[in-house]
Parts: C-alpha cells; sequence; structure tokens
C-alpha cells in the first residue's frame, strides 16, 4: 500500500461516502476535500468536513498508520496544528493535539471498493514489467493519451527552462552565450556534449564576437581549447590553425585546464569531434546574431536555411588532422538539425518567449508536430505496446513518462494511470 493511493482516493473520492464514520462512529460528510499540497506540510489544505454536527475547515494528514503521525515527528510540528482530520488505511493508535483534545481518525480500508482496490493491486503487481501498465497501455484512448503527451512535453521543456535560465544567470544574462553553450553540447551528441560544453565554457563568449569575421580564427580557438593543436603535424592547416591559436591564447590569456577530453572511439567519421568543432565555427563564421534570427524563425523550412552549414574546405578530405579521406561535402543533415531544435532551439525560443511574457507554447507545438518522432529504446518500446509516437512532440513527451513517472512507480500522479484505475473503480 502507498500513501499515494489514499490521496488519490480522496481526491477523488474513489470511496464509499454515504455512511463515513470516525474510528469513534462519528458520522462524516464531505463538503470539500480540500487542495492537494505536494510540498512540505499537510497532505491537502483547506479541506471541509461535516464530523457529526459540527462544521470543521482546516487541513488533513493521510497516513498508511495512524502511528506514523509520529514517526513522522508531526506532534511536534506546529504545520500540523490545523489539521481537522487523520485519513489513514490501518488506524493503530490515537492521535491528539497540543491541548489534548484527539484529532477524529477516517479508517479508509472500510470503504474503498473492491473495483478500485483490485486495480490497484494489478496495477502495482508485477515488479518485473518494462512498466507497470504494460498490459493495459494499448488500451487508453486516443484523446486522453494526446492530451497527456501533450502536458507531458511541456512538463520536459519547463525542465529544460530551470535548467537554461541557471546557465543565462551564470553568463549574466546574455542570451547569445547561452545559446553557443547550448549549441556546443549538442553538436556534441551524446559521446561528446559534456566535452564541447566544456570548450564552450572554457572561454568567453566575446572572444567569438571578436573573431567571428576569420573562419580560421574561430576553428583555431575551438580546436586550440578542445586540445586538439597538440600533435606533432606538418599538415599546412594544421600549422595555420597552431599559429592563430598560440596568437589567441597569448592575446585573451585561455587556459583549456578544465576541458573533458574528446572521444573518438566507436564514432562514425561524420561525427568526429573535427568535423562537428567545423561545422560549430563556421556557423558562428556565417551568421551573426544567431539567438536573434532563431527567435525571428518560425518555420521547420527556415530552421533548416539558418542550420545548413558545412566544414571549412580540409574536412571535406579530412576527417582527421593526419589521414585524407575521400572527397565530400560535411553538411548538417537535416537529422542531426532536427536534434538541434528538440534539444536547444526549441528550448531557448521557449525560455526566452517565457521571460518576456510571450508564449509560444502553439509555435512550438506545430514545429514539433513537424519533426520525426524520435528512436530510441524508450520510444521504441513504447511503440510497440501502442503505435503512439507520430512527432518529436511525442518521443519527447514519452522520454518524459518513461523516466519520471514509469522508472519512478508514479503511476497515480499520471493521467495514464488514473485511467486505468477509473476504468474499473467507476
Amino acid at each position: 500500500m502507498q500513501e499515494d493511493f489514499l490521496h488519490y482516493l480522496w481526491k477523488h473520492k474513489k470511496i464509499t461516502t454515504t455512511n463515513l464514520k470516525t474510528t469513534k462512529g462519528e458520522k462524516i460528510v464531505i463538503n470539500n476535500v480540500g487542495e492537494h499540497n505536494h510540498n512540505a506540510g499537510p497532505d491537502f489544505f483547506n479541506a471541509q468536513l461535516k464530523i457529526e454536527n459540527q462544521l470543521w475547515a482546516g487541513n488533513l494528514e493521510i497516513h498508511i498508520k495512524s502511528s506514523d503521525w509520529y514517526l513522522h515527528n508531526h506532534e511536534i510540528d506546529s504545520n500540523y496544528d490545523n489539521v481537522i482530520i487523520h485519513v489513514v488505511w490501518e488506524h493503530d493508535t490515537e492521535i491528539f493535539r497540543k491541548d489534548n483534545t484527539e484529532i477524529p481518525t477516517l479508517e479508509l480500508k472500510h470503504y474503498v471498493t473492491p473495483e478500485a482496490l483490485h486495480n490497484y493491486q494489478k496495477l502495482f503487481s508485477n515488479t518485473q514489467k518494462w512498466i507497470n501498465c504494460e498490459n493495459d497501455f494499448a488500451s487508453i484512448p486516443e484523446f486522453a493519451m494526446s492530451n497527456w503527451l501533450e502536458r507531458l512535453y511541456f512538463e520536459r521543456l519547463e525542465r529544460k527552462a530551470n535548467d537554461i535560465k541557471i546557465v543565462l544567470e551564470q553568463s549574466t544574462n546574455n542570451w547569445e552565450a547561452v545559446l553557443f553553450k547550448m549549441l556546443a553540447k549538442n553538436f556534441g551528441l551524446k559521446v561528446n556534449g559534456q566535452a564541447f560544453a566544456s570548450i564552450a565554457s572554457s572561454f568567453d563568449f566575446s572572444i567569438i564576437r571578436k573573431q567571428q569575421s576569420k573562419l580560421l580564427s574561430i576553428e583555431a580557438l575551438l580546436f586550440g581549447q578542445a586540445e586538439l593543436l597538440q600533435d606533432d603535424c606538418q599538415e599546412p592547416y594544421f600549422l595555420e590553425l597552431e599559429k592563430e591559436y598560440q596568437f589567441l591564447k597569448q592575446k585573451f590569456g585561455l587556459s583549456s585546464q578544465n576541458v573533458t577530453s574528446l572521444q573518438f572511439f566507436r564514432l562514425r567519421p561524420p561525427n568526429f569531434p573535427t568535423v562537428r568543432l567545423s561545422q560549430l565555427a563556421n556557423m558562428y563564421y556565417l551568421h551573426q546574431n544567431v539567438f536573434s534570427k532563431i527567435i525571428e524563425t518560425k518555420t521547420l523550412e527556415g530552421f533548416y536555411k539558418l542550420f545548413s552549414v558545412e566544414t571549412s574546405v580540409f574536412w571535406e578530405t579530412h576527417y582527421t588532422f593526419n589521414k585524407e579521406s575521400k572527397a565530400s561535402k560535411k553538411k548538417l543533415t537535416k537529422s542531426f538539425i532536427d536534434l538541434l531544435l528538440i534539444n536547444t532551439i526549441i528550448p531557448i525560443k521557449f525560455s526566452y518567449a517565457k521571460q518576456i511574457g510571450k508564449p509560444i507554447d502553439n509555435e512550438i507545438i506545430q514545429l514539433l508536430e513537424q519533426i520525426a518522432s524520435e528512436k530510441n529504446s524508450i520510444v521504441n518500446k513504447f511503440n510497440s505496446l501502442k503505435k503512439v509516437s507520430k512527432s518529436a512532440l511525442d518521443s519527447q513527451a514519452l522520454i518524459q513518462l518513461k523516466t519520471e513517472y514509469c522508472d519512478k512507480n508514479k503511476c497515480l500522479q499520471c493521467a495514464i494511470g488514473n485511467q486505468l484505475l477509473n476504468k474499473i473503480s467507476n
């Protein structure tokens, strides 16, 4: 038995209310269940009950056992002074206020319908499942699923916005600098994301601004800070970069002491950090005020055009400094730009719109619904239960669902879990 289930029963009145009585036999009438509190303090605020002929208004606390009141030290916590009733699954001791008056207790196990209890036990009975509801996931109506996924996506987006807010404060409210750091991290993908982020954070963004008119200078800055210019290489391009970096290092007092080492192992050559760093450098060489441009851009095609960047010429015939390869243009693909949109551009646009008080939720939804669903183990598994991920909005929402609800057994806080509980208990 979980307290969350008792919260669910109380909040949604999934109990027999026609003949409710306290453990002392006093009749209870629920006028208002109160406001569910997810923070510290009593579980429900501002409940309104009639106990016998006395009307009570105040807070409500829920526990598995009555004795949990003392286990959690509520008797010495002033936040619980206004509790008007103690709702428990099992009553095993009396609870008193500071003035020695007894707090009425409602023992829920006598009032829960067999259907609601059966459905709860069914949902949580098999710990071997990938998710608790996997046997019933396909039965959820499309409308309910769609609404919940949209809510989940914006819940995930809010978390990303909070992370962006921290970076913004660290960057003295410079949105261009925040965008550069986040783009850098995502250009590094999963393997080199943290390394690229450490490179972008190892110097002030103003240096990019000052060197923006010269591609070689931006590349030298990024390659140098990434410690890729320390080999013994006689390639003319390498020597140019090395010379330029030494100039920049001395001029701006650069240090790569806190930069994370880059990884090449098990990466496909197009994702080598050398290629991605050159593409990132070219992005900032071709475009002034990238942040302003992403805020102004509204369409998917507009973003594909904005991020249609390649490497410098040298990397058209190389993946590393020392070995020549077959000539090919190494341009950002649409699928790569999609990842940038999902992980960087849309969260940045959302965060900025939130800061200036001009929500763009509909614009974001329209944009995401045009982007193909991501393919990963979580999305693939959900799709095997029910073909549910049709766009990037869905795939992001499913990641949020699995990591923040399914993995944490928060079925009672999930619209799908509630739908399944209601199916039988109604």
